[in-house]
């Protein structure tokens, strides 16, 4: 399936079905969101890296305007649908101020493998205790994927659109199992290095050197 989208491109992934928060303050994005608003349609997200337009995106639908200030900004929430890939970018569009984009959605296949995720979701665990993080995905455990835990496991923005150029879920689950093999060993030392350094300065149980000992003879001269 291709069609056209009007576009808001941000440095910022987003998954499908992830929740974000967007302040809205350009002329262009305000008759953008207004639009969308009003005939109920979705618009794209594609993401800048580098200042440069990438040609992956998530295609978003308007949850709530939460806020709409007297000089036209607004807050609103969007919520992740699919991910799309540009064909075409076109910048001027006939009476908008915004961009827009002829756009595919590739197939993502979202069967993953449920006792790899579970030793994901336990990895992800241990890094959060590590950080002494707590995060509630308002969602039962055994319902998460790896888009709903993929902002929450310390990857860049790099890696985060890498990842979501996968389009496999086995894929994905495979990506952050490496993510976290690589992270965890680092994470333990830091904390091994902290308790040793909350150590310093503590009394401490030592025993002391018995200086009633016995020493070896040394050899007359």
């Amino acid at each position: 399936m291709t069609n056209f989208i009007p576009i808001f491109p941000l440095s910022i992934v987003v998954f499908p079905g992830e929740t974000v928060n967007l302040h809205i303050f350009e002329p262009r994005y305000k008759q953008l969101i207004r639009e969308c608003r009003d005939e109920k349609k979705p618009f794209g997200i594609p993401v800048v890296l580098d200042n440069k337009l990438q040609e992956m995106g998530t295609l978003v639908n308007i949850a709530e305007v939460v806020q709409e200030y007297e000089n036209g900004e607004m807050d609103i929430r969007v919520k992740g649908s699919r991910v799309f890939r540009s064909l075409e970018v076109i910048r001027a569009v006939p009476d908008k101020l915004f961009s827009g984009a002829i756009v595919n959605y590739p197939h993502n296949a979202d069967q993953g493998n449920d006792e790899l995720m579970s030793a994901i979701l336990k990895a992800m665990k241990e890094m959060h205790r590590l950080l002494n993080i707590n995060k509630d995905f308002k969602k039962p455990v055994p319902e998460l994927n790896s888009y709903d835990i993929a902002h929450h496991v310390g990857l860049s923005i790099e890696e985060e659109y890498e990842f979501l150029g996968l389009l496999v879920e086995l894929q994905r689950q495979e990506y952050l199992k490496r993510h976290f093999r690589r992270i965890l060993p680092v994470l333990m030392q830091i904390e091994q290095l902290k308790k040793k350094i909350k150590l310093n300065g503590h009394f401490k149980n030592l025993e002391s050197l018995d200086l009633a000992i016995d020493y070896p003879d040394t050899p007359e001269e």
